[in-house]
């Protein structure tokens, strides 16, 4: 089962930033090491939906030409917009998904901490539309909190278990915090080795 939406609703109705991702060291270095993990230095066209008041969001604008940010709740998308209003190339739209999805291709779509609020099923068909929305050498980065949660329906490692089954998702890089769990694939539908950064540079 899903977590309600109304759980949302009453986060945001107490707080406009309810689990105060602007403020903790914790989140400032998960958001740091999520933009370092990125193997490309800068990508055309990106996707983060579940995006929240908009921390990472900021960040990822600084590596890509355009950026599509969503959240299904309203306020958060407000704080979102308030945040990157400077920012040209960063579009913010109210958007719930996966029933909802952009249309387009991009090359890279980052799932943090918004996967776990969904059952498996749903979560499965999550991932299946990013990964068909990614062009070919598109990453798919995902970061989700490890510790039990009442309102999460599995952990990060759970996550990443589950992503390397998935057809045209290939494993590039994963790293498991105690707290954490970060991961890089790269869609490539058919056979071959993945696109490192050494080997796009010619080093391997």
């Amino acid at each position: 089962m899903n977590t309600p939406a109304s759980y949302f609703d009453d986060q945001y109705a107490e707080a406009t930033d309810p689990w105060h991702l602007g403020e903790r060291w914790y989140d400032r270095r998960k958001y740091d090491l999520t933009v370092a993990a990125l193997p490309r230095r800068r990508y055309r066209r990106a996707f983060e939906p579940g995006c929240s008041v908009g921390v990472l969001t900021e960040l990822l604008a600084s590596r890509c030409e355009q950026v599509l940010s969503t959240d299904r709740v309203a306020s958060a998308v407000e704080a979102t917009a308030r945040r990157t209003a400077g920012l040209d190339h960063v579009t913010v739209r109210r958007m719930t998904v996966p029933d909802q999805w952009p249309e387009g291709v991009f090359d890279l779509i980052v799932l943090s901490e918004l996967l776990y609020y969904f059952d498996s099923d749903t979560r499965t068909r999550l991932l299946r539309r990013s990964a068909e929305s990614l062009g070919e050498g598109g990453h798919l980065v995902t970061v989700h909190w490890n510790h039990p949660v009442a309102e999460h329906t599995c952990t990060g490692r759970d996550i990443a278990d589950r992503l390397d089954s998935l057809t045209g998702l290939n494993p590039l890089a994963r790293y498991d915090d105690p707290d954490f769990t970060l991961t890089v694939h790269e869609h490539r539908p058919g056979p071959g080795p993945v696109l490192s950064p050494a080997r796009a540079e010619g080093l391997a």
